[in-house]
């Protein structure tokens, strides 16, 4: 991601379409384009990634009331992007509300954030790559105080916290990942 998702590997790859099929050839089902696309729409995915902590020294990049703080929890950022949304992902409203509701259940200490003001912060992640499929994608992942610097700094308890909220995520088996969608197959409703 750091790279701009490229390589073979990368977000931008064939890499997880050619997974997806290889799950569907291992199950024994239908590898058919159409097969692949509902699976891959059917899925939900927290893509794990970290959000611009608030830093004291500079807060006039952020907008205090929405921004990430060390020691909140882990952070759930519902759009990404720079200028305004340009490059953007957005998580669906009712997907975010599933992830809350599965946090919440969990006791899982969660904050919102952003990645700064509008024109001032801003930043991709890989959940736009993925959210192309049609699949709910939500950024999530602890805060991080000077990102891309030599020394950056999380809290420790906002790191345990992402790691148990993604232990939720995939182990929880009571909620509906697939928000309405029409899976058509068996493996339409994975994680």
């Amino acid at each position: 991601e750091e790279i701009g998702s490229e390589g073979s590997s990368g977000a931008k790859s064939n890499f997880l379409e050619d997974f997806m099929s290889d799950l569907l050839f291992i199950r024994g089902q239908d590898m058919g384009n159409r097969s692949l696309r509902k699976a891959l729409i059917n899925s939900s995915c927290l893509s794990a990634d970290v959000n611009a902590a608030m830093d004291p020294d500079f807060k006039g990049v952020h907008e205090e009331m929405n921004a990430a703080k060390l020691g909140f929890g882990v952070c759930m950022t519902k759009f990404t992007g720079v200028g305004g949304k340009s490059g953007s992902s957005d998580a669906s409203a009712e997907f975010v509300g599933k992830i809350r509701q599965i946090f919440n259940k969990n006791k899982i200490v969660w904050q919102t954030g952003e990645l700064g003001k509008i024109d001032e912060g801003g930043g991709g992640t890989v959940a736009k790559f993925l959210a192309k499929f049609g699949m709910n994608v939500l950024d999530c992942g602890p805060a991080v105080l000077s990102m891309h610097s030599p020394f950056e700094i999380s809290s420790k308890a906002d790191v345990y916290m992402t790691y148990l909220g993604y232990k939720a995520f995939y182990t929880d088996n009571d909620s509906d990942h697939n928000f309405g969608h029409d899976s058509g197959n068996n493996f339409g409703n994975g994680k």
